[in-house]
């Protein structure tokens, strides 16, 4: 799976999914790190902490429609967390620098493709 922009530019890949309530939970906790470029997309999700995490991440939240209505750049481990965000139904975990990087700001459409 891949993370996309509507021009066809590459956000996250591989894009991993966490569909169950296990996963989902799991997240990235015990994780040394990311793929480089890759990422982690959280169904179901509007909020998350970075409780048992070892590296930082950037997050950012999107709605049905998947577009994006909140980001937060380099969370920290243990100490970092997005208790609720309003509309969000997902969450992509992706490695610090990619908001900035892909310039990824609230309106914005993200696509999943195989």
């Amino acid at each position: 799976m891949r993370l996309t922009k509507p021009d066809g530019t590459v956000v996250a890949e591989p894009l991993e999914e966490a569909r169950n309530f296990i996963s989902s939970g799991l997240g990235l906790m015990g994780r040394a790190r990311l793929p480089e470029n890759g990422g982690l997309l959280i169904h179901g999700c509007s909020g998350i902490h970075m409780m048992f995490m070892r590296f930082p991440i950037d997050a950012v939240f999107v709605d049905k429609k998947n577009v994006v209505v909140k980001t937060y750049e380099r969370l920290l481990p243990w100490i970092g967390m997005v208790p609720f965000v309003w509309r969000a139904d997902k969450c992509a975990e992706l490695p610090v620098g990619t908001i900035r990087r892909h310039a990824i700001k609230p309106g914005d459409h993200l696509q999943v493709a195989a």
